[in-house]
C-alpha cells in the first residue's frame, strides 16, 4: 500500500490592491475554468513571468 506523505507548499502570503473591475473579471475567469482566484492570479504570475522579453533570473 501506498503510503501518503504530506509536503508543504512554500507559498508566502501577501496582500495587493487591484481595482474592482479588474477583480470582477478574474473572479469571473477562474469560475468560468473552475478554480480559485488564488490558483488562477498565480498561474497568470507564473505566465506573465516566463513570457518576459528580458527575464531578470
Amino acid at each position: 500500500m501506498i503510503k501518503f506523505i504530506p509536503k508543504p507548499e512554500k507559498n508566502e502570503v501577501i496582500c495587493i490592491r487591484i481595482d474592482s473591475e479588474k477583480l470582477k473579471f478574474i473572479d469571473k475567469i477562474a469560475s468560468q475554468n473552475n478554480m480559485s482566484r488564488n490558483k488562477f492570479i498565480g498561474q497568470c504570475i507564473d505566465f506573465a513571468l516566463q513570457n518576459l522579453d528580458s527575464p531578470s533570473k
